[in-house]
């Protein structure tokens, strides 16, 4: 086992993948240096110049060279180096790469992995807090994932890495170093479409993912020490493929759902989340199915106060759960 936190194990999985693969390249703005957050740190003196690019600061251009790389044989690896930027490549990433496979008829497959750092509180401003996963997780052919633990991370991106259709790979910048875990030093992978029940619970249904399931399963530990109400945790991990099956049981079990994302509450991901429980679940339920998350405006402020202020944390998701359990 080696302990690692998540952007050590993004990079333990990128290493291993280019070592297992000689096909699969990287690239991205400042990844040969290790990248912002040190995610790439190493790879260029591993792996040299012409599978660990730097880029222009073209975010189009990035995606749209892994794009035409990935039907030549290659199987890139493009970092965008802050979520915030995908905006400029989002005809290349719903245009082209999401539809490839369906436009060709299934004769082609778009094998490129995006990574892009996400979500707020790490006082990054409005250009460097954004959640994006609701509007790429709108779109078909597009797989999306969040990870938000070191092991997670590690074995969504080599599946990732290997699937032969395009995948967003979201990791939250809050998470990056929070915690570290002892991961296996064997090769494994984490099956993409597959949450987790990160904590066992009777009473309420708590549904979440990136940095809000850490705050979560701190918000669950304090209303059982506190009220004893026992809350199980569902990490989704990737939002598309969505796992409704393990939503769904979990709601037929306790009864009520608390839906907890970052992003804007309109429109977020959370929400579509809440109406198929509404759908598919509402013979079982209890209370309303409720949402935590961000209100609605542009996120996020410099201020630590008026951040602070606006994210979802422990507190209100204990709120939250209190008020409904409540019902």
């Amino acid at each position: 086992m080696a302990e690692r936190n998540m952007v050590e194990a993004v990079n333990d999985a990128m290493l291993e993948e280019m070592k297992r693969d000689p096909r699969v390249v990287l690239l991205g703005e400042d990844v040969a240096g290790g990248g912002v957050f040190r995610a790439t740190q190493g790879l260029r003196e591993e792996f040299g110049p012409d599978r660990c690019v730097d880029t222009p600061l073209a975010e189009a251009a990035i995606i749209g060279v892994a794009i035409g790389a990935s039907l030549n044989g290659v199987v890139p690896i493009a970092e965008i180096q802050f979520a915030d930027f995908i905006h400029p490549a989002m005809d290349q990433i719903v245009s082209e790469a999401a539809r490839l496979r369906y436009r060709s008829n299934g004769s082609w497959g778009c094998p490129i992995t995006v990574r892009a750092p996400y979500g707020s509180g790490i006082h990054g401003g409005p250009y460097h807090s954004q959640s994006i996963e609701a509007i790429y997780g709108h779109v078909p052919g597009l797989k999306v994932v969040c990870v938000a633990t070191p092991y997670d991370a590690k074995g969504l991106l080599k599946s990732a890495i290997r699937d032969p259709d395009p995948v967003i790979f979201l990791e939250h910048k809050r998470a990056y170093r929070l915690y570290r875990q002892d991961l296996p030093d064997d090769d494994y992978t984490v099956p993409i479409g597959e949450a987790e029940v990160k904590r066992e619970g009777s009473d309420i249904t708590l549904i979440t993912y990136g940095m809000m399931m850490h705050h979560s399963l701190k918000a669950a530990e304090t209303v059982q020490e506190e009220d004893s109400t026992s809350v199980e945790v569902i990490d989704l991990r990737t939002i598309s493929p969505l796992d409704k099956k393990t939503i769904l049981k979990s709601v037929e079990k306790t009864g009520k759902a608390l839906v907890v994302y970052e992003d804007n509450l309109t429109g977020g991901f959370g929400a579509e989340v809440a109406a198929i429980i509404a759908q598919e679940a509402f013979e079982f339920l209890d209370g309303p199915v409720t949402r935590v998350a961000s209100p609605d405006v542009p996120i996020s402020p410099y201020a630590t106060v008026l951040e602070e202020y606006l994210l979802p944390n422990p507190e209100k998701i204990a709120k939250a759960i209190r008020d409904l359990a409540a019902y």
